[in-house]
């Protein structure tokens, strides 16, 4: 594993969460691929590209390089991996964050689940849990023969308590599960695998919905969870996380990471809850 900077793959870096782990690793000097639909401004409903975001990477100290790749489609998938293969000597970690909606209330999600389109379930668990098999599957066929590396999924609070969207809170189960089971098989090649849940971010999904986040100028900033994944990413005893989930404000607190504020958020004491037996 580097011990400060490498070459990561980033999905659903053009907005968002996504985009501030990508800034977080740029700070630290990594070479960061940054994946989604939006390619450059216009094509998106809620601004920003992975042109604009790949850009603010590379100022940030590190190189950013916009992959414009459709996470539902595995042809798609392959084809990044098999670019990132042809173009670096390594592959250090993959942090998966692509989702279906900016937040957990999707256009479709009004009302209760019964009364909700199916596809809505069909949409988030595409691209929220089966595309961070997919993604995972490709990186393990690297990171397996080069002997280390990290997968980092994006869950959330919402993996153990309800929030408000059934469809989402399922996924989120599903994915901390797939760090625990996908954690068993890679750690005998020095692979490691965690989850991170983000507090209260202040994504463009969340500030384009105050009536559903009215304290949203008191939440992080997206820089803030790639600060924590970049320090996670750095760590030499990383393998003595594989497999658990972490709530981002006690591992900020832990490895002693501030926002761009100088707040640091207070941790939750969630041990029960984050591992499995």
């Amino acid at each position: 594993m580097p011990t400060g900077r490498g070459v990561a793959i980033v999905t659903g870096a053009s907005r968002g969460v996504g985009r501030g782990i990508a800034l977080g690793l740029g700070e630290a000097g990594w070479t960061v691929y940054l994946t989604g639909r939006t390619l450059i401004g216009g094509d998106g409903d809620l601004g920003g590209s992975l042109a604009s975001s790949a850009a603010e990477v590379t100022r940030l100290g590190g190189t950013g390089i916009a992959a414009r790749c459709d996470h539902a489609d595995d042809a798609d998938t392959a084809a990044l991996f098999e670019r990132v293969r042809a173009e670096q000597p390594a592959l250090d970690l993959l942090v998966n964050v692509a989702t279906k909606y900016a937040t957990p209330y999707g256009p479709s999600s009004e009302g209760s689940f019964w009364e909700q389109p199916i596809s809505h379930w069909d949409d988030m668990h595409r691209v929220g849990l089966r595309s961070a098999f997919v993604a995972s599957s490709q990186v393990a066929r690297v990171m397996v023969p080069q002997g280390h590396g990290l997968i980092v999924n994006v869950s959330s609070l919402g993996a153990i308590r309800y929030t408000g969207n059934v469809s989402y809170n399922v996924v989120k189960a599903g994915v901390d599960m797939l760090t625990h089971a996908m954690a068993q098989e890679l750690r005998p090649h020095g692979v490691a695998v965690v989850s991170i849940w983000p507090r209260l971010t202040q994504t463009e999904g969340v500030l384009a919905h105050p009536e559903l986040f009215p304290n949203a100028v008191q939440g992080w900033t997206p820089l803030f969870n790639g600060r924590v994944v970049a320090r996670l990413a750095a760590d030499p005893d990383v393998m003595g996380r594989t497999g658990q989930a972490f709530d981002i404000g006690t591992l900020a607190n832990e490895l002693e990471i501030d926002d761009v504020d100088g707040r640091r958020p207070a941790p939750r004491t969630l041990e029960r809850e984050l591992k499995f037996s």
